[in-house]
């Protein structure tokens, strides 16, 4: 498996993760590929897990080299000393184009694994702001200044404007490129379209803290392809508003 180093030092490993990949195996995929396993087979080393994301999210994750790296860094993300950037491509016209919300965020009820917007929940804030917008989507840029399960997933259904491909929180179509693309045809050789995306719309594409010594650290990973192959659609066949 091909996975991008984009920072690493005697301290930590931060890498390029794939959609689809696991951080950490659970009790429901025990036997499926994790991260944090896969890179240590790569660093010839054990690695501890410093924080995650979902297993369809890709981009921008910290591993740990030595447990007084772990403390360091687990430290700065509980503390909020971590600054977290992400892209997504969410569904509609967003306005206003910019903003912050602040929800609550709690378990769902009844749905096992599923949040919901809740005053009993935990505070969670999100910063977003529209880097592209056509009629029917959004690609959007955000900081989350918390770390609370499906943060910007659960804030982006709560106003209106869930994440293309998702499942739990939206309609979890996958991205179509007859969707967009007026009297599109087929190719002859194919039986069925084939989806530009199918998997969650959303990308770590920027970490930035500072070590022990002050030095600063910051990593950065491109809009994976299929991501880009979708914005790539959307500005040929579809009018840009902003």
């Amino acid at each position: 498996m091909n996975i991008d180093t984009l920072y690493e030092d005697d301290e930590m490993l931060i890498v390029n993760k794939p959609a689809g990949l696991l951080v950490v195996p659970d009790r429901f995929n025990a036997l499926l590929p994790s991260l944090n396993k896969t890179m240590e087979r790569k660093a010839g080393q054990k690695i501890w897990v410093v924080h995650r994301l979902d297993r369809e999210t890709s981009g921008v994750i910290c591993f740990a080299k030595n447990e007084h790296a772990h403390r360091y860094l687990s430290i700065l993300f509980q503390e909020r000393e971590v600054n977290k950037f992400y892209a997504g491509l969410v569904i509609g016209h967003v306005d206003p184009p910019e903003g912050r919300i602040e929800g609550y965020i709690a378990e769902h009820p009844a749905a096992n694994g599923k949040m919901i917007v809740a005053k009993k929940g935990k505070l969670a804030v999100t910063d977003y702001k529209v880097s592209a917008q056509w009629p029917q989507y959004a690609l959007m840029q955000f900081q989350i200044h918390t770390g609370r399960t499906h943060q910007i997933r659960v804030h982006m259904k709560s106003i209106g404007h869930p994440l293309v491909c998702d499942e739990l929180y939206g309609d979890g179509k996958p991205f179509m490129l007859s969707g967009i693309k007026r009297k599109y045809r087929m190719s002859e050789k194919d039986e069925e379209e084939k989806p530009l995306l199918s998997r969650l719309a959303l990308h770590a594409y920027r970490l930035e803290f500072h070590k022990e010594d002050g030095t600063p650290v910051i990593a950065e990973a491109p809009l994976p392809r299929d991501m880009a192959a979708c914005v790539k659609q959307l500005d040929k066949w579809s009018p840009k508003e902003l």
